[in-house]
């Protein structure tokens, strides 16, 4: 059985809708996924009836923004109750931060003499099929940025005075996670891209009550995925996977990539 447990969708910064992801992971021959969204379950009960009639096996999930200092940390939250009141008001609480943060880097911009405006982008509606989120989608659609590279590279930067918010700590949002039922799984831990290498996660992380490790990912090294691997072997923890996959927003990665079988992962208490 093919498994991809780190799927995004058009709920979030992907560009798949629920019908389009079922369809895309039947000809993938998928037969167990989570769609993990960050911080929003928007489409994981749809995806979830449409993926009992594809004969598909759902786990729900979510990936989820923390902080520690300002280094951000995403955790994956696995077969929770998806009615549970504290984890919804978290989700909505980094949904807020996120939202003012967009509207603070517009204002930013303009006063750095950017053509932009807040009136504007606040009435801006982003097509959805796009991937990506408003503030980058409304540069885009101005021809002031070119893509998410682009974005990080000239636009969110230190210089221009932008950083993430600063969400809750690994502990709270685990915390959360645990109270409504689920397993928190640290997302992509050697991936350069989100963060600081896998060394540096581990070490952040030792302390941290994690029910498991991202291992297979296609950020991840062969050597830190060995290393992953090993760790959660020790120490008796869940061993994921998944694509990380955002539709074309994403070119680079891909449904079922890198592609994985059940019996190298450890799901113990995740498959109802």
């Amino acid at each position: 059985m093919i498994v991809d447990l780190h799927i995004h969708t058009d709920a979030s910064d992907g560009c798949d809708n629920p019908v389009t992801l079922i369809r895309k992971a039947q000809a993938k021959g998928i037969g167990l996924l989570a769609v993990s969204d960050h911080d929003s379950i928007d489409n994981v009960a749809a995806v979830q009836s449409l993926a009992k009639q594809a004969n598909i096996e759902v786990i729900s999930g979510v990936e989820i923004c923390s902080s520690v200092h300002k280094e951000s940390f995403h955790i994956l939250a696995y077969n929770f109750d998806l009615q549970n009141k504290g984890l919804q008001e978290l989700l909505q609480y980094n949904q807020q931060l996120l939202s003012t943060k967009d509207q603070e880097t517009i204002e930013i911009l303009k006063k750095l003499g950017w053509a932009v405006d807040l009136a504007e982008y606040q009435a801006y509606e982003r097509p959805r099929n796009l991937g990506g989120w408003k503030t980058l989608n409304y540069l885009q659609a101005k021809g002031l940025c070119t893509g998410v590279s682009d974005f990080f590279e000239r636009i969110f930067t230190a210089q221009n005075g932008l950083s993430f918010p600063t969400f809750l700590s690994p502990s709270e949002v685990i915390a959360v996670i645990h109270q409504a039922g689920g397993a928190a799984v640290l997302a992509h831990a050697g991936s350069s891209f989100h963060g600081q290498g896998l060394q540096r996660a581990l070490d952040i992380f030792a302390t941290q009550k994690l029910d498991g490790f991202e291992c297979y990912h296609p950020e991840h090294s062969l050597r830190d995925t060995q290393l992953l691997v090993e760790h959660c072997q020790r120490e008796n923890l869940l061993i994921t996977a998944g694509s990380d996959y955002h539709g074309d927003f994403v070119p680079t990665r891909h449904l079922a990539q890198p592609e994985v079988g059940l019996e190298v992962l450890n799901l113990v208490g995740l498959r109802d």
